[in-house]
């Protein structure tokens, strides 16, 4: 990859001779005469560099420079014929990642630049890194859908959204029916392709502020914010659907007889994460108890019995 570096110098002699040298020296770059012509150079294109003279006509550079690092993921280096007025730290202190001072050594600017794009390069390979640790911390690596842990840190932030908003909010517990005679008749690797498939096609009838969530096993929830009951109905409806019109085809093989059994819960206000999780599970079970494929919703809380968390097969 081209870097691509902006000048912003207001003396003409110096700004063209350090494109020219920039150009030669592998780099692609141009020049502004100020901070407000630059600010409107950055809008428009992709500058990985700034290099800026901190005396400018208008906006001065250290106030430049600390403008870039509030709206631009870019590196600074100023630079000053003012020694005895701006210091190192004042211009690190403002977001540049280096200073030099006039009269500018070329083939040191060069190494100035060259440094600067690497410290760059490892910052962002780092927050690469993190980015993907957090990934793998919160998603089930065999569906790509979020993992249990994930569910019931973002359930409880939708329930205190909801006790503070008084909006609704509710909890569907999906279950495969059957998937240990699916386990048994395919084999286990293809039983975990036939699971990676379901969870991506009940992703694909999600609305964009719902979360899918593999929970255990051969079961999954979906959080759906700002939702009644009876709305997630609708989605649970068109879920069922979606898998009573299309088989799945693994290994030349057509694999037609999956179904969900699907409990609905609508949180009460106040009742607990553990109640509300419990209620939408005790409901799944129900529906699963009525030989699967169909959708059954939660009565309330006060009709529910109190007994431990259901296990499913």
């Amino acid at each position: 990859m081209v870097i691509k570096i902006l000048v912003v110098e207001d003396d003409v002699v110096v700004s063209k001779l350090l494109v020219e040298f920039l150009i030669k020296s592998g780099f692609k770059a141009k020049s502004a005469k100020s901070a407000e012509e630059a600010e409107e150079i950055l809008k428009n294109e992709e500058i990985n560099t700034v290099i800026t003279d901190i005396k400018l006509p208008g906006t001065d550079g250290i106030k430049f420079t600390n403008n870039i690092k509030k709206e631009y993921n870019l590196d600074v280096i100023a630079m000053t014929g003012y020694s005895s007025e701006y210091s190192y730290e004042d211009a690190i202190k403002n977001g540049a990642s280096d200073l030099l001072f006039k009269p500018v050594k070329l083939n040191e600017l060069v190494l100035r630049i060259n440094r600067v794009i690497k410290e760059r390069s490892l910052l962002d390979e780092r927050d690469k890194m993190i980015k993907e640790l957090k990934r793998l911390t919160i998603e089930d690596s065999l569906t790509g859908l979020y993992n249990s842990r994930h569910f019931f840190d973002q359930l409880d932030k939708e329930i205190k959204r909801s006790d503070r908003y008084l909006h609704p909010i509710s909890l569907m517990f999906i279950d495969i029916d059957n998937f240990k005679g699916i386990n048994d008749t395919y084999g286990h690797m293809i039983g975990d392709k036939i699971l990676s498939l379901i969870a991506k096609r009940i992703k694909a009838c999600l609305r964009s502020h719902d979360t899918a969530y593999r929970f255990a096993g051969d079961e999954f929830t979906i959080i759906l914010p700002e939702t009644t009951s009876s709305e997630a109905k609708f989605v649970a409806d068109r879920i069922l659907a979606k898998f009573a019109h299309e088989s799945f085809v693994i290994n030349e093989k057509e694999i037609s007889e999956i179904t969900l059994s699907i409990g609905i819960a609508e949180y009460q206000m106040n009742e607990g994460n553990q109640q509300f999780v419990h209620r939408a599970d005790i409901t799944m079970y129900e529906a699963k108890r009525r030989e699967g494929n169909s959708v059954i919703l939660s009565p309330e809380v006060k009709e529910l019995p109190i007994t431990a968390m259901s296990q499913h097969s």
